[in-house]
Order: structure tokens, then C-alpha cells, then sequence
């Protein structure tokens, strides 16, 4: 007996195939997915491995003393995350932070003004930089590793340069007895009580950063646009994402993070010297790559790249807590890119096998 297909309704179409766009994903497949899985393994690992073997580190004082190291990295790292998940690097973020920190306490001394006024140009003057880095980019059409290391060397530059010009020395005078100070620091570098634990308030910018940041990935086109122009920026170019203007917001967004962690500096110490910031840059992009951002663009997420930042407050403030000889820090930070690198590409190469 044979089967013969059902014959078709007068006037009844076909049903159309199922776009796969809606079927249905399992948590699992969903969790793959995710690109910060890998740097949510490695903190729980870290986080147990000191747990273990330095005896104070589970302590309430402790473990906010963590979070500080981690937010003063985290504030740079969240922003230089999603400029890499768009493709591009910047490599003069370290020194950044620094000639933020130099403009505002500067403009405030010479001119003998509010220091509010010296922050206020020094949001300006930083934010300026950021575009003078994404305008070079898009119209030289040069990689953004020359672009931002001309940058890098040029604030070194100066950085010394007009501190040694203005100051007489390589670090500038102090601005604490000014007015505007006291509001400004309880802004940028001021302690907040709860319970009877001191947190910095450089843990409330941090987590607004990254609440903000992932807001802009998930749920704007903003976001979509720096997946798409990271992904390939011929076919983002192609449907008519503003490529040139989203290059160029992102590294005003690089400048936005370190003009707040050059007011907390300046703030925190109450004078800058001119020289630091250097190799930061790195740091921050290690703290991206271990939170799951691909260094050729188009993957990654914020709260990836603020978990990065974490494990870095956990491994330099556990080394300490442990006794061991800091000397072996950059070791750690080595090993856990590279073990963080590989379990990232495990988990994408899983995600990719399973869909």
C-alpha cells in the first residue's frame, strides 16, 4: 500500500518555513553564548584561590579595599571595552587619565580660580582629545594602534613638557586649600560608610558605567551600531550605520572614563605627577580581553570587561593580603590573560558548535 501526500485545501497556503529567529533557545545554548562566561569562571576561581590562601582575605574591609583597585580600573576598562568591541584600540588611555588629572589642577592654580572651573576644562580639553583621535582615524584611514600611540607619545610629552613649564617641577602645586576642593573631592574621591566599611565612591561611578554601557549595547541602536561597525565595517558602512560618527563617540567615551578617573587622582592626592599613567593602557585592555572582547572587534560586553577589572582588584589586592612578594602580580596577570583568552575562544567555538 502506498503513501500518497495529502492533498491540498483549495485556497490554503502552504505554511511558511519557521524563522529561526524565533525558535526557541535553551538556557544552556544561552549561557554559552554569553561573552563574559570565561571571565565569570576565572573570577569565581580567583576568588576561591585566595579565599584559601590568604587568611584575611574574606574580611568586609578587605574585600571593599578589592573593589576599590577594582573600580579605579574598571571606570577605564568598561569604556576601552566597548571601543574594542568596535574594532578599534587606544593606546594613549593610560596617560590620558593623567593629562586629565595635570589640566585640571593647573588652570585651577595659575588662574587662581574655582577648581570646578579646572574640572570643568579639563572634561573639555579631555573630551577633545577623544575626538582628535577618532577624527585621525576615520579620516587617515590609518590603524588605531598609530594613531593612539602618536597620541600616547605626544601627552607623555606634554604632560612633562608644560608640568616642568609651569610648575618648575615634574608634579604639580597642590590645590587642597582652594575653593571648590572639598565639594569636588567629596565628588570624585570622597568615602562612603555603610555598615561600618569604607567604599570608595569610585565604586558608584564604576557600576553607573556599567549600567550605562550595557543600556547603550543592549537596548539602543547605538549599540547595534558598534557591534556592526566591530563586525565589518564595509557591510556596517553598506546598510548606512554612521560608522565615522560611532569610531569617533567611542573614543570620546575612552575620554569621558578617563577624565573621571584623572578627577578622582588629582583629587585623591591633591597634586599629579607627570609621569604617571604609563603601560595603564595595557592593564585596561588585558581587563577587556579577559571579559571576553575579541581584540579583531565585533564581541564582547561591559559587564565582561568589569568582571576583567575585578579579577585584577582581586589578584593585585589578594597577593598583598597573602604576603607573597608582589614582584609576581604581572605573572599572574600573564597567566590569566592567556588562560582567559583560550577559555573564551573554547566557549565561542562550543556556542557556535551547538546553534
Amino acid at each position: 500500500m502506498t503513501m500518497t501526500a495529502p492533498e491540498k485545501q483549495p485556497g490554503k497556503q502552504p505554511d511558511p518555513p519557521a524563522d529561526e529567529r524565533l525558535l526557541r533557545t535553551s538556557p544552556w545554548k544561552k549561557l554559552l553564548g554569553r561573552p563574559e562566561l570565561g571571565s565569570v569562571v576565572g573570577a569565581v576561581a580567583v576568588f576561591v584561590f585566595f579565599a584559601i590562601f590568604a587568611d584575611s582575605f574574606l574580611r568586609a574591609t578587605s574585600l571593599a579595599t578589592v573593589l576599590y583597585a577594582a573600580s579605579t580600573l574598571g571606570i577605564m576598562a568598561v569604556p576601552v571595552a566597548l571601543l574594542m568591541i568596535g574594532g578599534e584600540f587606544d593606546l594613549s588611555a593610560g596617560v590620558l587619565v593623567t593629562s586629565s588629572a595635570l589640566i585640571s589642577s593647573m588652570f585651577s592654580y595659575q588662574m587662581t580660580a574655582n577648581t570646578w572651573v579646572g574640572v570643568g576644562v579639563s572634561l573639555l580639553v579631555t573630551l577633545a582629545i577623544g575626538v582628535f583621535n577618532g577624527v585621525m582615524l576615520t579620516r587617515t584611514k590609518l590603524p588605531s594602534f598609530i594613531i593612539t600611540l602618536g597620541t600616547f607619545l605626544m601627552l607623555t610629552g606634554m604632560n612633562l613638557g608644560f608640568t616642568k613649564l609651569i610648575s618648575g617641577t615634574v608634579s604639580t602645586k597642590s590645590i587642597s586649600d582652594m575653593e571648590g576642593f572639598s565639594s569636588a573631592k567629596s565628588v570624585f574621591a570622597s568615602t562612603i560608610t555603610i555598615g561600618g566599611i569604607d567604599f570608595k565612591i569610585t565604586i558608584i561611578w564604576w557600576l553607573a558605567l556599567i549600567l550605562v554601557a550595557t543600556w547603550i549595547l543592549l537596548r539602543t541602536r547605538a549599540g547595534n551600531w558598534i557591534f556592526a561597525v566591530g563586525g565589518d565595517v564595509d557591510a556596517a558602512r553598506a546598510v548606512g550605520v554612521p560608522v565615522n560618527k560611532t569610531k569617533i563617540g567611542l573614543y570620546m567615551g575612552v575620554a569621558f572614563g578617563a577624565w573621571i578617573s584623572g578627577q578622582h587622582l588629582l583629587f585623591s592626592y591633591d597634586v599629579v605627577q607627570s609621569g604617571e599613567g604609563v603601560g595603564n593602557e595595557l592593564i585596561y585592555i588585558v581587563a577587556a580581553v579577559i571579559g571576553g572582547c575579541l581584540i579583531t572587534g565585533g564581541y564582547g560586553s561591559a559587564v565582561g570587561a568589569a568582571i576583567g577589572a575585578l579579577i585584577f582588584g582581586m589578584t593585585s589586592k589578594g597577593i598583598v593580603f597573602a604576603e607573597w612578594n608582589s614582584d609576581w602580580f604581572k605573572f599572574f596577570l600573564g597567566a590569566m590573560l592567556l588562560l582567559a583568552t583560550l577559555l573564551n575562544a573554547w566557549v565561542r567555538k562550543r556556542a557556535e558548535a551547538i546553534k
